[in-house]
């Protein structure tokens, strides 16, 4: 397994990911008619654009297996709304549920959060459905409970936690200084 910079061609395995993580991971929360309607093709554009606007100031990794198998991702950047006092922002973390809870999450944030430190960011931001079991990843990686609000998917509300970082450096015992490719 290793983590690298997500690259033309990986925008279809992306999406993938990004489709079947949300089926397992948000079924019983979001409406299921919602979930049994996504598909790969329908979040292929939005991968393939994002992997080619190539800005400085996001990153998409994907975690590749030995086969050549995307099995997760993330991507992050400049926090986007300029609500909360945060100046970057965990976008995305999806993995495969076959590969969950085996430290690839930690090893994708990681890469994430020390590139956005690289570009002098200090403190970040996640959002994450409440009833996602992902939030327990989040207080686990140091994360303090900031902020909720409703978001509605799928022609439902439901509750959104944001969780921050005053300092960046504290992401998860994050050692900072180690570079992207190690």
């Amino acid at each position: 397994m290793w983590i690298r910079p997500a690259r033309e061609g990986d925008a279809e395995a992306v999406a993938h990911v990004h489709t079947e993580s949300w089926k397992t991971t948000y079924r019983g929360i979001v409406p299921d008619d919602f979930l049994d309607n996504l598909t790969t093709e329908s979040r292929l554009s939005q991968w393939k654009r994002n992997i080619r606007s190539g800005e400085k100031d996001q990153i998409l990794v994907v975690a590749e297996q030995d086969d050549g198998e995307i099995v997760g991702f993330a991507c992050g950047g400049k926090e986007r709304e300029g609500k909360l006092p945060y100046d970057a922002e965990l976008y995305a973390i999806y993995l495969l549920k076959e590969v969950q809870q085996t430290g690839i999450g930690q090893q994708l944030a990681r890469h994430v959060v020390r590139y956005l430190h690289s570009l002098d960011m200090k403190s970040l931001l996640i959002w994450a459905l409440e009833q996602n079991s992902a939030c327990r990843f989040y207080e686990k990686m140091g994360g303090i409970p900031v902020q909720t609000q409703q978001i509605r998917i799928g022609g439902q509300d439901l509750a959104e936690i944001a969780y921050g970082w005053d300092d960046l450096a504290l992401f998860g015992g994050n050692d900072l200084p180690r570079q992207l490719n190690d």
